[in-house]
């Protein structure tokens, strides 16, 4: 049985539901996630409960405390647990860990209304900085995914950053991709 067969989500207005893009990461964390693993912009806390079903040690990091809230009660719903961080992007994460996993808001402003969703210009600004401050705290063999959307040109990250697609789909009008860095 697939881990996301046993993950219960309770959602709460103003965080982001797991969708799509949400169980592609699930199906990644269950085949690569290991050891200390940080849960960076954790919304509902679907990637790190996935990680903590499968023995890692979690930290789940937002910058919303209300997802920080409703990440903590979908762990306690789930029997797991973790360490929780208010945090921008990195700024306030401590240490380096075995794996990183993001899924950021990804839609290009141009397309979209809803802040939550809002990957700025192009889809690209939470994902580059992120790709410029990922390795500083990653452990020597740590792993990193990342979601990306073909809206973003996840193309470009493959040969710039020498990322693996570990996992793709085609969904309506865009191809969601989970990237691996080291």
């Amino acid at each position: 049985m697939a881990i996301l067969d046993q993950i219960t989500i309770e959602n709460a207005n103003g965080i982001y539901a797991p969708r799509e893009d949400s169980y592609l990461m699930c199906e990644a964390v269950e085949k690569y996630a290991k050891g200390s693993v940080l849960d960076l912009g954790c919304g509902s806390g679907i990637l790190g409960i996935a990680a903590a079903m499968i023995g890692c040690k979690v930290t789940f990091a937002d910058i919303n405390r209300s997802a920080l809230i409703q990440s903590k009660l979908n762990c306690d719903l789930n029997h797991t647990s973790g360490a929780f961080v208010l945090s921008d992007m990195f700024s306030s994460i401590c240490g380096k860990f075995d794996t990183i996993l993001f899924n950021p808001p990804y839609v290009p402003s141009e397309r979209i209304d809803y802040i939550d969703l809002d990957g700025g210009v192009g889809g690209r600004e939470v994902i580059d900085r992120f790709l410029l401050s990922y390795k500083s705290h990653i452990n020597k063999s740590g792993i990193a995914l990342l979601l990306e959307s073909s809206a973003n040109n996840f193309d470009k990250d493959v040969e710039a950053y020498g990322a693996e697609i570990v996992l793709r789909r085609h969904f309506f009008f865009e191809d969601l991709a989970v990237l691996l860095f080291k």
